[in-house]
């Protein structure tokens, strides 16, 4: 058996924007209960002013940095794992918790939205065996089998990704120099994308996740290619700025008319906003977030399960509320602490005692670290 040493320096900063993007996450969803976005359940009454601009802001660079964090990761994995080694935790990690999610915690999401648009009556033993009619494939649709978990088709697509970029990042080196240039041209190769449609989730194309997924592994892992971000911080950060007024006053406004060119030009500045945010995030978490302490070691191991349980407790919480006649701000104050006091107490004292627990939640068994730290690549 090959004998490999694990024992690599551990990227803190990468933890830390894990924990902070799953608390972004977290403010989403709570968001998309009041916003004027199609959602699962939605409010009585709805706000298109400061929390759309949230939504909006916050969804330009949510899910991209999942991938982008994902694709760092596996190349820190794959350093010092074999390639049969990383998959097996792949398929563990990400595919146990995905079957969990889309058996347990999506029927009674999909029984909720059924309910809130009229669409069953009854109660959920009445719905259940109705949850494999048809194939879930938008809110408000006809069918019930949501095969992709709804909120966990980030695990199902970071779980085929992961497989099918091995040949690439097993054969293709990664490059040791780059150049400003790199930052300039890689969104140009993000924005051809938009060209080839496949699939729509979380509001960017498949093809544009699997092209962060890359850039991850290729060139924000880089210490080259960091030193080379870090030297254009503050035009990105002029340029994410910028961009980010022009595309949520832009959208508010006037969205552009599907297959005009005043559409891809929108689609060319959110784009560019969405990648000079990447940057300048990867930048400033460097700066001021290579280090750990309690919290972190902590927030890290519970980033899967907060995410995991996250929108099922927003959800139950929102439909609980939504006919209620309190304004859009109390609901909110209502909703957003209450959930995350939930998600954290099933955490704390149920899913992190109970070995059957973490495994479904796609936790790892508790080490015991002697002198050196043992990465366990996250996702």
């Amino acid at each position: 058996m090959e004998n490999r040493d694990i024992s690599i320096k551990r990227h803190y900063d990468m933890d830390w924007i894990r924990v902070l993007a799953t608390l972004g996450v977290f403010l989403y969803h709570c968001s998309m209960f009041v916003n004027p976005f199609p959602w699962h359940v939605k409010n009585n009454e709805l706000d298109s002013g400061g929390i759309l601009v949230f939504s909006l802001f916050v969804g330009a660079w949510m899910m991209p940095i999942f991938f982008a964090v994902s694709g760092v990761s596996v190349s820190y994995a794959l350093e010092k794992r074999s390639v049969s080694a990383y998959l097996k935790e792949r398929l563990i990690r990400l595919g146990v918790p995905l079957v969990f999610g889309v058996f347990v915690l999506t029927p009674p999401q999909i029984y909720m939205e059924r309910l809130a648009n009229n669409q069953f009556n009854g109660s959920y033993f009445d719905f259940f065996p109705h949850f494999f009619d048809g194939v879930y494939l938008d809110f408000g649709g006809t069918g019930n089998f949501a095969f992709f978990g709804l909120h966990l088709w980030y695990l199902l697509v970071l779980l085929v990704f992961s497989f099918v970029t091995v040949p690439l990042f097993k054969f293709v080196p990664k490059r040791n120099k780059f150049g400003v240039l790199h930052i300039i041209l890689l969104p140009f190769f993000l924005f051809a994308m938009g060209f080839i449609k496949t699939q729509g989730l979380g509001g960017w194309d498949l093809l544009f996740y699997l092209l962060i997924f890359i850039f991850g592994y290729y060139f924000i892992s880089s210490e080259a290619f960091k030193q080379t971000f870090k030297s254009t911080f503050r035009f990105n950060f002029i340029l994410a700025a910028a961009t980010s007024i022009i595309y949520i006053v832009w959208f508010i406004k006037a969205y552009p008319q599907p297959g005009s060119s005043q559409e891809v030009i929108f689609y060319a500045v959110r784009t560019i906003n969405c990648w000079s945010l990447l940057l300048c995030i990867f930048y400033l978490a460097d700066k001021y977030l290579s280090f750990k302490n309690g919290f972190l070691n902590y927030a890290s191991e519970a980033s899967l399960p907060f995410y995991i349980l996250h929108q099922p407790i927003i959800l139950s919480l929102g439909f609980m509320i939504r006919n209620l006649e309190w304004p859009i701000s109390l609901k909110l104050l209502f909703l957003i602490p209450v959930s995350f006091l939930i998600i954290m107490l099933c955490y704390h004292f149920v899913i992190r005692k109970f070995s059957i627990l973490r495994f479904l939640f796609g936790m790892k068994v508790k080490k015991i670290h002697l002198e050196k730290e043992v990465v366990q690549p996250a996702l």
